[in-house]
């Protein structure tokens, strides 16, 4: 009798895993200057202007679409919560718009000679799970025979055009919230390198397997006026996404910013992602760090986030408002973390 070969870890087949497998900024800048420009209809509402997370197309005076895409390499071992946690990531680009997701479409690389059917039925019962949780049902996709482990989706939604959220639209005097704790990188990192205990992976799971449900809420809000999740770029570049696109300054108070328990350890033990050092060479000249910011700091300032949290820019009267609607939606964590300003702009300042 034969003894099947057992199967490699899924995160032994990927070079890099979750959100952290992104191109780095600064390469990514690169590759796009060099496109042709194309003519853009005056339907198209948000295209590739600001480095938006989704597209967003008016249908009509009531309904515009909102179109996404996100894939990734396994960034844990289990298969059912690889494909849960990259469904959820997926979705999250639509919520960031301050939309709600009517379907999916699945994408599926897959290396077919390695890992059995069984453990691929996993991957997308796990997305499947997700989408089942957001309402909404995969109507499709495409499936490739890959070297790597993939799987993510194309997800699409709809939104008032009113309401569509950007991450352009921050006014000077904004107060900045972020919805959800930093350091799902370096938990990755330390699992796998065998140093993430089962409660520090309890914790990772549950975070980047929240759906972000408070964006149409927040959207509706009159004094929310950008909207973004976190994910690749860390918090850093996220946030100069947001001054970027709106000339403003960007001023984050790090004392105030959510972390998940023990990353800050972790960190300083150099369980860090190869991607928080890429983030970093692509935009550090941006930012300004007071003397004596650790390194473990700076790691978790750059730290990419797979399934990250919104972060919005809001008028001060409506903090309130806005915390109000995460603690409804169960993001506890949520915090105040900074605010925008006049100058200079396109530049982030850590106080």
């Amino acid at each position: 009798m034969t003894t099947p070969t057992p199967e490699p870890r899924l995160t032994s087949l990927s070079h890099g895993g979750g959100c952290g497998c992104k191109i780095a900024p600064g390469v990514l800048s690169e590759i796009l200057e060099g496109t042709a420009a194309m003519p853009v209809p005056k339907e198209l509402l948000v295209g590739i202007e600001t480095a938006d997370d989704a597209a967003v197309y008016r249908l009509n005076d009531e309904q515009a679409l909102i179109a996404t895409t996100d894939f990734f390499m396994p960034i844990v071992d289990d298969p059912h919560d690889f494909g849960r946690i990259a469904a959820t990531n997926a979705i999250s680009d639509v919520y960031a718009m301050g939309g709600r997701p009517i379907f999916a479409l699945a994408l599926v690389g897959m290396p077919i000679n390695v890992l059995s059917t069984a453990t691929i039925g996993r991957v997308l019962e796990g997305g499947a799970s997700v989408c089942r949780a957001a309402g909404i049902p995969i109507a499709g996709g495409h499936t490739i025979d890959s070297v790597e482990a993939i799987y993510g989706l194309v997800a699409l939604g709809l939104v008032h055009p009113d309401q569509v959220k950007t991450n352009r639209g921050a006014q000077a005097g904004d107060v900045l919230v972020l919805g959800k704790p930093l350091g799902v990188g370096v938990m990755s990192a330390a699992l796998k390198k065998g140093h993430l205990d089962a409660d520090g992976y309890a914790r990772m799971l549950a975070s980047t397997t929240q759906l972000n449900t408070p964006g149409p809420d927040l959207a509706a809000l009159a004094g929310v006026h950008a909207l973004t999740d976190v994910t690749g770029f860390g918090l850093a570049g996220h946030l100069l996404e947001l001054a970027r696109g709106a000339q403003l300054g960007a001023v984050l108070d790090w004392a105030a910013v959510p972390l998940h328990a023990g990353v800050h350890e972790l960190a300083q033990a150099g369980l860090v992602t190869g991607a928080s050092g890429r983030n970093w060479a692509g935009y550090g000249e941006r930012v300004d760090l007071p003397g004596g910011f650790a390194a473990a700091d700076q790691a978790l300032l750059t730290d990419p986030q797979t399934s990250g949290g919104l972060l919005v820019a809001c008028e001060p009267g409506s903090v309130a408002a806005v915390q109000a609607v995460f603690a409804r939606h169960g993001f506890a964590a949520a915090a105040v973390v900074g605010h925008m300003e006049a100058g200079p702009a396109g530049r982030l300042r850590v106080a």
